[in-house]
Order: structure tokens, then sequence, then C-alpha cells
């Protein structure tokens, strides 16, 4: 088998000490960097230097990059999105772009259904306070501080209903609550766990809107002020998707209204988020730095899966390309 020159720009995320890179590490030279500064387009380029194939998560490759690695001839994603990389400009140049297109279903809608279960019982909060000593110091013998929410009975919409929606929908209905969808493609997996329904009608009919769809020209703010103001009153948001489905002022404004109860979001717009967000000054909301994804099990999903995408590549059988 050809021995190849690798460079994996920023493993970090992906590994952090609790993996192995050994799976890749067979297919020849690996040089692993933790991080990779975005900015410095000349440090990304010098890094890859005369390497044949760069493994990324979210370090940027452009055009200019690609122009100074004459001997790149794939680029591996350990991720789902792409959108780091100019593809079209890739496969001008003969570069595949490779990415893992399914590794995190189970953690994701896990991720999602627990964001909603801290909205409905503010367990964190209420630990804290029993630490601080409100409970033994309480002349009741419980107490509160926000509205306890059950869930069954109610209604759930899910924008999205791939792979993810439809494991979130199964938790869903095990909680007894009635769940709708809509997405443009329909199929029977999805029909057997969601009823079916248009946009409009899934905005006034949800006690609580979860985002699982892909970032697309049309559903890009897709939740915005003239959607919201479909809703419900009251309603809960989560979104653990991408960060660009929300308008992030108009989602404050209507935390602040009360038109939106609560929101919880794993992403948002710009990550890391900036520190002038309206979200992080808004109330009712979580918000959490992108994590979703990140379980042990998934990461070692990601690493097994480049490396099945590597070796189909090296065999002249690619799978996975996004560019082609």
């Amino acid at each position: 088998m050809q021995k190849h020159k690798i460079v994996v720009l920023d493993g970090y995320t992906e590994n952090p000490g609790d993996l192995s890179w050994d799976k890749l590490e067979k297919f020849g030279e690996l040089t692993v960097y933790d991080r990779t500064s975005y900015e410095e387009s000349d440090l990304i380029a010098e890094r890859i230097g005369d390497a044949d194939i760069a493994i990324v998560n979210k370090t940027p490759l452009s055009a200019a990059t690609m122009d100074k690695c004459t001997g790149l001839k794939a680029v591996f994603i350990l991720a789902t999105g792409y959108n780091i990389v100019d593809v079209a400009y890739a496969r001008s140049k003969g570069i595949d772009v490779v990415n893992v297109p399914t590794y995190g279903t189970h953690i994701v809608s896990q991720y999602a259904v627990g964001l909603l279960m801290e909205i409905c019982s503010h367990f964190g909060h209420h630990d804290r306070e029993v630490r601080a000593g409100r409970w033994q110091n309480n002349i009741d013998w419980c107490f509160w501080d926000y509205p306890l929410i059950e869930l069954a009975g109610k209604t759930a919409g899910i924008i999205g209903l791939g792979r993810i929606g439809q494991a979130t929908a199964k938790i869903l209905n095990a909680l007894e609550m009635k769940v709708i969808a809509y997405d443009s493609f329909r199929s029977e997996a999805g029909a057997s766990v969601a009823e079916y329904t248009d946009l409009d009608d899934l905005f006034a009919r949800s006690d609580v809107i979860f985002l699982h769809c892909p970032l697309f020209p049309d559903t890009e703010r897709i939740i915005r002020s003239d959607n919201i103001a479909k809703m419900k009153d009251g309603v809960i948001l989560i979104n653990n998707s991408r960060g660009p489905l929300v308008d992030e002022q108009d989602l404050a404004d209507a935390l602040e209204s009360g038109k939106i109860y609560a929101a919880a979001v794993d992403v948002v717009s710009t990550e890391p988020i900036n520190a002038d967000s309206p979200l992080l000054t808004a109330k009712n909301i979580i918000i959490t730095p992108h994590i979703s994804w990140a379980a042990k099990e998934a990461r070692q999903r990601i690493m097994d899966i480049t490396a099945d995408n590597i070796r189909a590549w090296t065999e002249g059988k690619p799978v996975n390309v996004v560019n082609k």
C-alpha cells in the first residue's frame, strides 16, 4: 500500500487524549497538531507543506491556501459539515473533500432532549440552591424557583426529520408527547414516528420546537420575527443543529417579551460566541459550547469512519466525497 504524508491541523477537539490516532498512522507518516490558527492562512499552508492528505475539523482551507499546497490530493473532515473548505475550488484542483456523514445520531438527539429536560425541571439550579443551604433552612419540606413542566400530552414540533430528528422523535414518543414534523423530504421511517405537517401548522401547534435541519439558504434564519409571531405564546425552542438557523436578536427579543418562554442552544451564528451576542444577556436561555457531538463514543466513530474513508480513497474507491 502506498504510504502517504498526512497532517491533522486541529486534532484536539476530536482527540484531547482519550482516543488513539493509531488507525490513521497505518496509512503513512502522520503529524498531528492540536490547534492551528484559523486566521493565519500562511501557517495553515506551512503546516500542510508537501502532505498529500490534510485532516481538519474546523480549520479553514481557502483557495489561496490550496494553491500553496501543491502536493495536496485529499481533505478529510472530522465532522459532517464541510463549509470550512472551498469545495468548488478543491474540485477544480482535483482535491477530494471527504466528510463523516453520520456519527452522532443518538448523542445529538439525547442532548437535545436533555436540554429540554433542564428547561422543564432546572436540575442544575436547584442542585446549586440545595448546596447553598436553602433546603435545610427552608420552612417548607420542598421548594422550587421555576415552573416545573410536565411534557406528557404536549406537542413537540421537529423541523428536519432526518436521522437525528427521527431519533429525537422516538424519545419524545416515549415521553407520550404528540410529535409533528416538517421536512421537505418525507419518508416512511419519518411517518412512523411523527405526523408530517407544513411549517406554519408546526409553528402554530407546537409547545416545543426542535431544530434538526441542515443549514441551507431556505433554512437560514428560519427562526425569525415573522415566524416567531406564528408560534404559540410561551413556546420552548431547542437548537443543537446550526447556529444561523436562528436570528439571534429576534430570539432574544422574543425571550424578553415572553413570546418564547425559554430556549436552549448548543450552537450560535459565530463560534466561539461573540462577547456582544444578544443571547448572552437574554433571559431564560441555556447556552452550551457546541458539545452535542462530543461524547467519546461519537468521537470514536468519527475516528473509525475517517480511517475507513482514507482506506477507501487509497484503494481508488472513495466514499463520502462531497465535491465529486
